[in-house]
């Protein structure tokens, strides 16, 4: 090798005749030098055969001691030749000395939108964003980066196991610069160089990918399924949620899906986690994503208990420990709007948990709101039950993913069918299912399907099984109509056997009001642990009254510690009613709540005959309402 060279004989030079010296950023990769090209160099070592030096902060090399034309320490800087790229990816330089050269500096790769790195796979490319995810793995630690566009993992090694770029934290923004990947289905950057970007430099990138998401996080404009005045109140209020889903789902944040265990809480949930999944894929460069960042998870009880928000919690610290995500925003569909919620709403608020309430039942607002950051019910508008929540939640999932309206148009008709709405929108959804192939006796088969599998799933989400029954994201038409047909008949088959035992023990009286009262003891006269449960056999028992009087009917079923109400009829407002029996029966420890004609209590077992007496009290004095279409909810 030679130490200096003439314009001629093949090194680089300006427009102007000059040796061009390159100073490459710190980023830059061996796929950026070239041989025989001239770079700025620092001495990072020194050795007994030559010295060690730094090009950039990803590529560095070895000036033997025959390649040197002088002495140097640890930080000196030269002016070296790239002489060689070994197979084994060793670099070898000779030092130059240059009396005049013209110095170029060399950025890093190309900078691509995370929503463009598909077209970029092989090359390297530089993306600056803010950090999302920290996941140190038994290899890398992958760094999950937002820039305006989607989000991306990038893989940084520096020891199996150990964690690279310590000084990188959450919501950090930074510049990254590395290779695209292609890993499964989808692609990652294996990181050369990851640099935090600080002061009015980050603030300002922080702003600008702020505003993007903001812009990205705007829900469609959907035109409504149905022309529906009474619902069209809550239009705004659905936007503002779809948009803080979207952008929870920008901004990497788990969603935690909780929703009643019923069929009017599935045709809530199912609808919206199908759209956020999609939307989590189109956003995440990481086939797993939607997997980690939405979990459905079905409640037992009409309002959110410890034992649930322990679990979530717990799950939710873990997450953030051991894979390095945000704590999640709660979505509670189908419940959370009520008094009995907030105990759990109190636990999480020590926590970054945004909590956000789509429903339907009777709320307690005063006490709900200033624990929530959005609550949508029908109630804060003047309207009420009738709406049901998976009417509300087929048009925010449409809103989130307008694609899936084909796919939906029966779902808010089994909503509505499984929740007794008498909405007066019911008959048009009916025929909007009709446009699907459904019959009004094929969607109470759905409805009686949805039930029956999710009393046995319990507290596992079924989601394969549920998709099929509710025929939503299902390939296969005449498996999903043999599944609900099986599951109906089952349902029905075993609603026969619960009344054929529990009918006798029925009791009857006659109320001031003229109201007809039936009772049922369901722990001791009806079947435990099985389907249809107390609050099933109680509507079933209810109906069957309804249907053989006539008149106003009100049926309580009850157990050891609790009562289900269901009433026809007669104007009730169960949720005031519980509170007045909190106040004035004396250590009965009443709680509960649900629609103004339907609902659950709970009481200390020794209170139950004092508890109940006092309800048939307060049932007897309420007005009758013959023409009053009460909700007939299978709410447990």
């Amino acid at each position: 090798m030679t130490h200096s060279q003439t314009p001629d004989d093949g090194a680089d030079v300006s427009a102007d005749g000059e040796r061009l010296v390159y100073d490459l950023a710190d980023g830059c990769t061996i796929d950026d030098i070239e041989e025989d090209a001239y770079y700025h160099a620092t001495v990072n070592g020194i050795v007994d055969y030559g010295i060690f030096v730094d090009v950039s902060d990803a590529v560095s090399g070895l000036v033997h001691e025959s390649n040197l034309l002088g002495t140097h320490e640890v930080g000196d800087e030269l002016v070296v030749e790239l002489a060689e790229i070994r197979e084994n990816g060793d670099v070898a330089f000779g030092e130059v000395e240059l009396a005049d050269y013209t110095t170029e500096h060399v950025d890093t790769g190309a900078d691509v939108a995370v929503e463009s790195l598909e077209d970029a796979v092989g090359e390297t490319v530089t993306v600056e964003g803010v950090v999302v995810q920290i996941k140190q793995t038994g290899g890398p630690t992958i760094f999950h980066v937002r820039d305006e566009s989607g989000v991306v993992p990038c893989a940084a090694f520096e020891e199996a196991g150990v964690r690279a770029h310590p000084e990188v934290e959450l919501d950090d923004v930074v510049c990254v610069t590395g290779r695209v990947e292609r890993r499964e289905a989808s692609v990652q950057i294996e990181v050369d160089g990851l640099e935090r970007t600080t002061g009015e430099d980050a603030d300002a990138a922080r702003d600008r990918l702020d505003e993007a998401l903001a812009a990205r996080a705007e829900p469609n404009d959907v035109e409504p399924l149905v022309e529906w005045p009474a619902f069209e109140k809550l239009r705004p209020d659905l936007e503002r949620v779809a948009e803080r889903l979207r952008a929870a789902v920008l901004d990497g944040r788990p969603i935690r899906m909780r929703h009643h265990a019923d069929g009017d809480g599935l045709c809530a949930s199912v609808p919206l986690q199908l759209a956020l999944e999609r939307f989590i894929a189109e956003h995440h460069h990481d086939p797993e994503a939607p997997r980690h960042l939405l979990k459905r998870l079905p409640s037992k009880a009409p309002f959110y208990e410890m034992e649930d928000v322990t679990r979530d919690l717990n799950f939710a610290l873990e997450n953030r420990e051991r894979h390095g995500q945000r704590l999640p925003l709660l979505l509670m569909l189908d419940n959370g709007s009520t008094e009995e919620d907030t105990p759990a709403y109190r636990n999480l608020a020590h926590y970054d948990v945004p909590i956000v309430v789509v429903d339907h039942h009777h709320p307690d607002p005063e006490a709900v709101e200033p624990l929530v950051a959005d609550h949508v019910n029908p109630y804060l508008h003047d309207e009420d039950y009738r709406i049901t929540t998976g009417m509300m939640c087929v048009e925010l999932a449409r809103m989130i993913d307008p694609s899936l309206t084909d796919e939906l148009k029966h779902v808010p008709a089994v909503a509505g069918l499984s929740d007794r709405s008498s909405a007066d929108a019911m008959d048009d959804f009916l025929a909007l299912a009709s446009e699907r192939g459904y019959e009004e006796s094929d969607l109470r088969d759905v409805g009686e399907a949805l039930d029956y599998a999710t009393h046995w799933l319990k507290y596992n989400d079924g989601r394969e099984l549920i998709d099929d029954v509710l025929n939503v994201a299902c390939d296969d038409r005449s498996r999903h109509e043999e599944l609900v047909e099986f599951l109906a008949d089952r349902a029905e088959r075993d609603v026969e056997k619960q009344l054929d035992a529990a009918m006798p023990h029925v009791e009857h009286e006659r109320l001031d009001n003229s109201a007809h009262l039936y009772r049922i003891d369901v722990e001791n006269h009806a079947h435990r642990f099985t389907y249809p449960a107390p609050g099933k056999t109680t509507g079933e028992i209810h109906d069957r009254k309804v249907a053989e009087t006539g008149d106003p009917v009100i049926t309580i079923g009850y157990g050891p510690d609790f009562a289900v109400l269901r009433s026809d009829g007669v104007r009730l407002d169960i949720p005031v009613m519980v509170e007045e029996l909190t106040e004035e029966v004396d250590g009965g420890g009443v709680s509960g709540g649900g629609h103004l004609v339907v609902g659950s209590i709970k009481f200390v077992a020794g209170m139950r005959e004092e508890v109940i007496d006092a309800l048939v009290e307060k049932m007897a004095d309420a007005e009758l309402d013959e023409d009053l279409s009460a909700t007939l909810s299978t709410d447990d």
